[in-house]
């Protein structure tokens, strides 16, 4: 309960602050999904862009790669915990104006490697290919960034941390020790340790970057907008430790088989196979959470983001787990049942989660409605249906592909017997793409419309049930 002395939260955010960010963000969400079209595009038609070396699979890939990571979620992510923040403490963010400065550094920086990868220009680590200047850039965002948010939670009007806070500042700090790992490994470790360290700072992107800050939002958004607590405390506890623990080994999984010690491989796939408890604990916090709501599911846009991110997260944690294990990876390693895992995970759980977190924000940014609810339902569908498609096609072609080599078949004739999958990939992918663009729609006819109050009682409690 809020006492007299305590300021109301929304005078403590910056509106035109975080409105920069998502819109940005917005940006990057259009941008990056299409440029994936134009790749998959590249998989049934080879010819169609053309002979120009800007426009081939190795230019265009690390764009994509780096454009959801990078420009798509962590933009929104970071434009959100402006919005987070100020409520979880009871304060305003610390040297709140830097992050204009910072939003404009990040997207510029972005801007500059996009640029720069298409010229060629990369430093040859998956989720890390943009070249030295626009890493720099990012870097610095980043750590500006880690002492903004800490210094405002260490500022915070009550001792006790809800779980969101404590994965936003273990995202932040974790990430700045890993930049600095990605600017040693193209320049100062050879060979095949070059390699395994690469596994680990590729997993440190996902794990202790992108998972935690996934976690931050969900774990304010749903709460917040079913109006229920979350449901245990100590589960999140649980989750928030067990991902510190098991995480940071789990990257040299991707090199099974490979003149890597065994003792490391096998090691990162029992920390992969440990993977499940972090993963069901918050699954079971989160569907936890909708317990007596679930009738106000359909009316909830941001409630369905954050429960269709959360079972794309357990059918594509579950396969990064099993596909960790030598048996199964033998026929699905260099096949596409790789790629469903990737996009499961990075775009069907935690972009989605970052979409619910903004359609959540954005009307409050603004004091308008969502524009349209019947179109926000049908950007879910799109977007369902494209994932799910996507998942399944990639998931069923990787099996395929990786058993015709196991029995010694031509690698042309499995280029063939996949082809189908790749073109049903595509129009999931279109599907997708259009969802955004009708989310996105959506949103700039909400900042455009006449000003109308938000009829609710007030921000939930956030605090756990006990259990």
């Amino acid at each position: 309960m809020r006492t007299g002395s305590e300021p109301k939260a929304d005078d403590l955010i910056d509106r035109d602050l975080i409105a920069l960010w998502l819109y940005w963000g917005l940006f990057w969400l259009m941008f990056a999904p299409s440029v994936g079209i134009m790749i998959s595009t590249l998989f049934n038609f080879p010819d169609y862009l053309g002979d120009s070396l800007y426009l081939t699979f190795g230019r265009l890939r690390p764009i994509h790669v780096n454009g959801v990571i990078f420009g798509a979620f962590s933009t929104l992510f970071i434009g959100l915990c402006y919005y987070i923040l100020p409520r979880l403490t009871g304060v305003r963010v610390y040297k709140e104006k830097w992050g204009y400065a910072l939003a404009w550094l990040w997207n510029i920086g972005l801007i500059v490697g996009m640029i720069s990868l298409l010229l060629g220009y990369n430093q040859g680590l998956e989720a890390g290919e943009l070249p030295l200047i626009p890493d720099i850039m990012i870097f610095i965002v980043i750590v500006a960034l880690a002492v903004q948010f800490t210094m405002t939670v260490a500022r915070r009007l009550k001792p006790a941390m809800y779980v969101s806070l404590w994965y936003l500042v273990a995202a932040f700090v974790w990430t700045v020790a890993n930049l600095i790992l990605g600017f040693v490994i193209p320049y100062w470790i050879p060979g095949i340790n070059s390699a395994a360290f690469h596994g680990l700072f590729l997993h440190y992107i996902v794990g202790l970057w992108i998972t935690p800050a996934g976690y931050v939002l969900i774990y304010y958004f749903l709460p917040a907008s079913v109006r229920n607590p979350i449901y245990s405390h100590k589960l999140s506890m649980i989750g928030f430790w067990s991902l510190a623990l098991f995480y940071p080994f789990v990257g040299i999984h991707h090199y099974l088989f490979s003149p890597i010690a065994d003792w490391a491989e096998t090691l990162a796939i029992i920390t992969s196979m440990l993977l499940i408890i972090p993963v069901w604990t918050v699954l079971q916090n989160f569907f936890g959470t909708m317990i007596g709501r679930w009738h106000t599911f359909g009316t909830n846009l941001t409630a369905k983001f954050m429960i269709l991110g959360s079972l794309m997260y357990l059918i594509g944690c579950f396969q990064g787990s099993v596909e960790a294990l030598r048996s199964v990876q033998e026929p699905t390693h260099f096949t596409d049942f790789v790629i469903a895992h990737s996009h499961l995970t990075v775009f069907g759980t935690f972009v989605v989660w970052a979409i619910g977190g903004t359609i959540y924000v954005w009307p409050r940014l603004f004091d308008r409605p969502l524009w349209s609810f019947k179109l926000g339902n049908w950007s879910f569908w799109l977007i369902t249906i494209g994932i799910s498609t996507m998942g399944i096609v990639l998931s069923a072609q990787g099996i395929q592909q990786g058993y015709m080599w196991m029995a010694a078949t031509e690698w042309l004739d499995s280029m063939v017997a996949i082809k189908p999958y790749w073109v049903v990939r595509t129009f999931a992918g279109a599907s997708m793409d259009l969802g955004i663009t009708l989310l996105v729609y959506n949103l700039m006819r909400t900042a455009l419309g006449s000003r109308q109050a938000i009829r609710e009682p007030g921000e939930p409690a956030l605090a756990g049930g006990g259990r």
